[in-house]
């Protein structure tokens, strides 16, 4: 079956954002693919390479990176929703005029005809967060 996760969730003040990722991680050990991880809302957090959590927590960041390396997973972070969080790519940087890019490398910074892409082609689209 083909899978989309949508993350709405900050990956700091809620469960959400790591539930996904074990949700992920459980749909692909049993078989399933996923077609696409959309970060939407305060979940473009997780994509700030600048943010480092405690060492005795785990790190979503490096996790989500991992696992879509291993998988070659689509992970698409909301333009609108990562810009107005502070989280930009290069040519966010240049066209806001802000001394850095800070997205981490294997996320995509692209609008929401890329959700409802994933919403079109998958077969069930799973929601975490508000």
């Amino acid at each position: 079956m083909k899978f989309s996760l949508v993350i709405h969730a900050s990956p700091f003040s809620a469960q959400a954002s790591s539930t996904a990722y074990r949700y992920a991680k459980c749909l692909l050990d049993e078989g399933h693919q996923i077609f696409r991880i959309f970060y939407y809302g305060d979940g473009v957090l997780v994509a700030n390479q600048q943010i480092t959590p405690p060492q005795d927590e785990s790190n979503l960041l490096t996790a989500w990176q991992a696992l879509a390396e291993e998988h070659a997973l689509d992970l698409v972070v909301c333009i609108a929703a990562a810009v107005k969080r502070g989280v930009l790519d290069e040519n966010e940087a240049k066209r806001y005029e802000k001394p850095n890019a800070n997205l981490a490398s294997g996320f995509e910074l692209s609008g929401l005809g890329q959700l409802a892409e994933a919403i079109a082609v998958s077969d069930r689209v799973v929601i975490f967060g508000s």
